[in-house]
């Protein structure tokens, strides 16, 4: 889970200052993992820049709705700008009651695609395509809700990653530059190991943390000859679902003030109070589970959101594959680690919060290998990542290097981004079916 050379992580700094004319935060974030940050380049640059069915300042008008959902100024303020630069009306900047119908028929989408992405049917579908003078194409569609789900999953990283805004006074175009958080990865670019003050204060805290780096080692050589002796059935592994499920409802993220809403962030949204809640509540069990396998992204998404808006099935589905697959063979201070069974485990916890479900995985292994702590992290990064802290990200994994727990994060970024869009295109191919 190492960060790649040097030189390759130079040059795509460079291209990618020429291309922008700017180096923001989550490019020299990401530039700890080069493979992907290509990858996501590519992607984002597309959907921003390149042909597609939304004029320019919609595209950025969209990213600044989707991030006013976590409260996300870094990126608000960065596509204020790009929203002028692109030929945006000014007075839309004054919140979402200047902006034309279509783009306020989108609100209710934004809402349920960030918050609770289950509750998306194909009614919400047909009222956005239905004929009139405010309605959608569907590879309109499509591309606004590629756009929502990015920058949803991207305000994820950024909070996760404690990304901060660029000290840039011309940057701000009259919106307040909000300092999102309390700590700034962009310091750990250099990659030292945490320097965790319980951890320098006493040898007994790195001896602790080193004990949980070697407890998680074990565990993994245990479960893989587990697996390797014995497979569970598929009643076990639907009760182990149910399980993890009902105990993610007991991982809770910490008080906090729903009242924090600035005017800056609130002018771009409706129904500010909207917000996450557990998809296994308790007294709701008529939520039906989403079976992976009746609606997969390579059988069914892929194919849907590249015939709608062509090519931005297989930029995303390289950037899918890549963050799943991206391994260096280590863990903290060990090489040669298969690091598999922990990237699954990541990922699917993410999904299983949003009720996805894997008929061929053992949800016992979530248990296994994700310590409270971790859970912790990853249900706040991913659903509620305005809360994110540093306390929270200095509490899992001591002894990882913070390239890894960057990796953690793009994990949780993309498993996020990539659970709200098949909820969105299953409920259009039910439309169009």
């Amino acid at each position: 889970m190492q960060a790649n050379g040097i030189d390759e992580r130079t040059n795509l700094i460079v291209e990618e200052y020429s291309t922008s004319g700017r180096l923001d935060n989550i490019t020299q974030v990401m530039s700890l993992h080069t493979q992907y940050l290509e990858s996501f380049l590519r992607s984002q640059f597309y959907m921003l820049r390149m042909d597609g069915p939304l004029p320019l300042p919609y595209r950025h008008y969209i990213a600044i709705m989707a991030a006013a959902r976590h409260q996300c100024s870094y990126l608000i303020n960065m596509h204020v700008d790009e929203f002028l630069k692109t030929g945006g009306i000014a007075e839309w900047l004054n919140g979402v009651e200047y902006i034309p119908q279509r783009l306020k028929n989108l609100n209710e989408i934004n809402k349920l695609l960030a918050h609770r992405p289950w509750l998306i049917t194909k009614e919400h579908i047909q009222k956005l395509v239905k004929t009139g003078e405010n309605n959608w194409s569907l590879p309109e569609l499509v591309h606004a809700v590629v756009l929502l789900a990015h920058y949803h999953a991207l305000a994820s990283f950024v909070f996760g990653s404690g990304i901060n805004p660029e000290r840039d006074p011309d940057a701000s175009n009259g919106v307040r530059l909000i300092a999102v958080n309390n700590f700034c990865v962009c310091d750990l670019a250099n990659d030292n190991n945490i320097e965790n003050a319980s951890l320098r204060s006493s040898s007994f805290g790195m001896v602790d943390s080193l004990s949980e780096l070697e407890a998680l080692m074990e565990r993994m050589k245990r479960l893989q000859k587990d697996r390797e002796d014995e497979e569970a059935t598929q009643e076990e592994m639907a009760t182990r679902f149910e399980q993890e499920k009902k105990e993610s409802l007991l991982v809770v993220t910490g008080a906090f003030d729903d009242e924090m809403v600035s005017m800056d962030v609130s002018r771009y949204i409706e129904d500010p109070g909207f917000g996450y809640k557990d998809f296994a509540r308790r007294g709701e069990e008529h939520l039906p589970t989403f079976r992976a396998q009746d609606y997969t992204w390579e059988n069914h998404g892929f194919s849907l959101v590249n015939r709608l808006y062509s090519d931005i099935g297989h930029l995303l589905d390289e950037k899918f594959r890549m963050v799943y697959n991206l391994t260096y063979n280590t863990m903290a201070t060990h090489e040669d680690v298969d690091t598999t069974m922990l990237r699954r485990a990541l990922f699917n916890y993410v999904h299983c919060m949003y009720g996805i479900r894997y008929d061929d995985y053992d949800y016992g292994e979530v248990n296994q290998l994700l310590e409270r702590s971790l859970k912790v992290y990853i249900k706040t990064v991913t659903c509620y990542p305005e809360r994110t802290t540093k306390r929270m990200y200095d509490s899992y994994w001591r002894q990882f290097k913070h390239s890894e727990k960057v990796h953690v994060n793009l994990l949780l970024m993309e498993a996020r981004m990539q659970a709200e869009l098949l909820y969105a295109l299953r409920a259009i191919t039910r439309h169009l079916t």
